[in-house]
């Protein structure tokens, strides 16, 4: 007997309703052991848990702050040191979610992976399951100082409350990649960022409202904010948001919620899946739909107009 491998594919659900988001400014501030970072990452769930949201963000390498304890001397050692941490910050984060009932990015952390140093994005369900998605752009900063290793694949991930996807910090300033996972029926793209002044604060910031016209979809962001005494730590300009389209059904000026820059706080917002559905469809402006991939096949004509 021959089976169809399609037909025992499970069939995507996805709810159409409304969805809360709640995005952490982290705050970075020096401690003395792993039970510090552990107290304030379980007094935040805790505050953000009581409003019930279904999705929780931290953000990216909000985990450097273990490095406040530890020898950051030789700092490309020290980073990769921080995957000895790794377990205990899945085991920490995996009861979290099943604790409130809600999938977690737990922002990104330094991951060691068959000798490369990856700047990982974990999601953690309610469930208990994790998964990954590695950043595909790095900064300067991480191939420089950090001696990085970039990520190669995107990913979507289905659940209850939507389709999201992860795509952290500088991933966000490269449309290709929003294009590709709304493509795939992306509802909301998050992205755990981390910038250490206002300009790379408002490339990021820009680019999170430009995807989300561009795709109509929902953008939420969050960053680090405070200092620790470590190397590239010092600094950190952040604020979290809630980013919708821009049209009609949505906020006024695409901004569901955002947070007092530079405070530690937790940014709050419901968003409406339903609305989505409609606006590709029927918006003002339906860009999802209107690429022209007939045209971005062909290859850019160069005109000389001097003689």
């Amino acid at each position: 007997m021959t089976v169809n491998t399609q037909d025992m594919q499970p069939v995507f659900k996805p709810s159409q309703g409304i969805v809360r988001i709640a995005a952490v400014q982290y705050l970075l501030r020096s401690i003395d052991d792993w039970e510090g970072f552990e107290n304030q990452v379980r007094f935040v769930m805790k505050a953000a848990g009581d409003y019930k949201p279904q999705f929780v963000m931290f953000p990216e390498i909000f985990t450097t702050q273990l490095l406040s304890f530890m020898d950051t001397t030789d700092l490309r050692n020290a980073v990769r040191r921080m995957d000895e941490y790794t377990d205990r910050y899945m085991e920490l984060f995996k009861d979290l979610a099943k604790r409130w009932g809600v999938y977690i990015i737990g922002g990104s952390h330094p991951t060691l992976s068959n000798g490369q140093l990856l700047n990982t994005a974990y999601l953690f369900s309610p469930q208990g399951k994790v998964f990954t998605q590695n950043k595909i752009h790095l900064t300067r900063w991480e191939k420089e100082k950090w001696k990085g290793d970039p990520g190669h694949h995107l990913s979507v991930f289905d659940t209850p409350h939507g389709r999201i996807a992860i795509l952290i910090c500088y991933d966000i300033e490269f449309p290709e990649l929003s294009r590709m996972v709304c493509e795939q029926g992306a509802d909301i793209i998050f992205v755990p960022s981390c910038t250490d002044d206002r300009q790379g604060f408002w490339r990021v910031r820009y680019c999170c409202h430009a995807r989300a016209i561009e795709n109509q979809v929902y953008v939420a962001v969050t960053g680090t904010v405070g200092n620790l005494a470590v190397e590239g730590l010092g600094l950190h300009y952040g604020q979290g948001a809630i980013i919708t389209p821009s049209d009609f059904p949505f906020a006024r000026d695409g901004i569901a919620a955002e947070g007092v820059p530079n405070m530690e706080q937790i940014v709050i917002a419901d968003v409406d899946l339903a609305k989505l559905v409609t606006n590709r469809v029927n918006g003002t402006t339906i860009p999802l739909y209107d690429k022209r991939k007939d045209v971005y096949v062909n290859p850019v004509e160069v005109i000389a107009t001097a003689d």
